[in-house]
């Protein structure tokens, strides 16, 4: 229910942005949405370094409008009250399913796009402790994914299952979604779920640093092959003198600013050294789209 209730906050938020004689095409104030992530006030915190780089580099004011799930920023930027939007790589796929978007740049490391991973996991506790005991017991055993338009908190973790036999729909005792990865590996530290699937790199190596959890609480079933990671996108009605020097902005920043740099990736790299922004294309994100092509249940 507070998710929900966040996502229509955000919803309203969105709807009442922007001034409507403003040009959409080249604005006085830019307003970019990212999901907050698990921990929102810090997301908050540290994005005004990079608020206050965007604001000098472009000359124009910079709004940051936080959400709480990725489906409202693919709502935002197709209804045209976003003019940025940092995406998951699906959140990104299900927003180009209708031509609106120009990709501009995504994280990487030393100058390659950087990868993370997905993971199906269970309690170190628990009976599961492979793929064969997962196949075995599942109509006996409780399924969380993370947030609905996640890449690794659902779609290649939910295209896996479906590769070795198991719906997730239907071959379990129950699935539900808990909003965010965090969450979802809380209810499996926890045991008030037996199955969780979720990022390695991303999540549970994070909430091990934070000494949240460890890593002897899992019993780790199952890893994917590498994801491309997220894209920070501008709307396709933007004007393009614009997107280039946003785009711009974004792959200079780490040698303009490099604290704004590091604030604006903590979350999800807290060690900034030889990472930077570097360009990215469409087709990079083409091998996902396959994926949840053929799966009907996104369709």
């Amino acid at each position: 229910m507070k998710n929900f209730l966040l996502s229509l906050l955000c919803i309203f938020i969105l709807s009442c942005s922007g001034s409507k004689t403003e040009s959409f095409n080249n604005p006085d104030k830019l307003i970019i949405g990212i999901y907050a992530g698990d921990n929102p006030n810090q997301t908050k915190e540290n994005i005004v370094f990079f608020q206050k780089y965007l604001e000098k580099e472009l000359g124009k004011e910079v709004e940051y409008i936080f959400t709480s799930d990725y489906t409202t920023l693919v709502e935002g930027i197709q209804r045209k009250k976003l003019h940025i939007a940092q995406l998951s790589p699906f959140s990104y796929v299900l927003a180009t399913r209708k031509p609106c978007l120009v990709p501009l740049v995504t994280f990487g490391l030393n100058n390659k796009p950087s990868s993370y991973h997905s993971i199906i996991f269970s309690n170190s506790q628990s009976a599961i402790k492979n793929i064969a005991d997962l196949q075995k017991n599942a109509k006996n055993l409780t399924l969380c994914f993370g947030d609905p338009a996640s890449t690794s908190g659902h779609l290649l973790p939910r295209a896996y299952l479906k590769s070795i036999g198991l719906e997730p729909d239907s071959s379990f005792k129950q699935v539900v979604f808990t909003g965010t990865h965090a969450a979802t590996i809380l209810s499996i530290k926890s045991q008030k779920i037996d199955i969780g699937c979720s990022s390695s790199d991303l999540a549970l190596d994070r909430l091990i640093r934070e000494v949240v959890a460890k890593q002897s609480d899992f019993n780790i079933l199952w890893t994917s092959g590498d994801i491309i990671n997220d894209t920070f996108s501008a709307s396709i009605d933007l004007d393009k003198k614009l997107i280039e020097k946003i785009k711009k902005a974004y792959l200079e920043v780490h040698k303009k600013d490099f604290n704004a740099f590091s604030k604006s990736i903590f979350r999800f790299y807290p060690d900034a050294r030889n990472r930077q922004f570097i360009p990215v294309s469409d087709t990079m994100y083409n091998s996902l789209r396959k994926v949840a092509a053929n799966i009907k249940e996104l369709k």
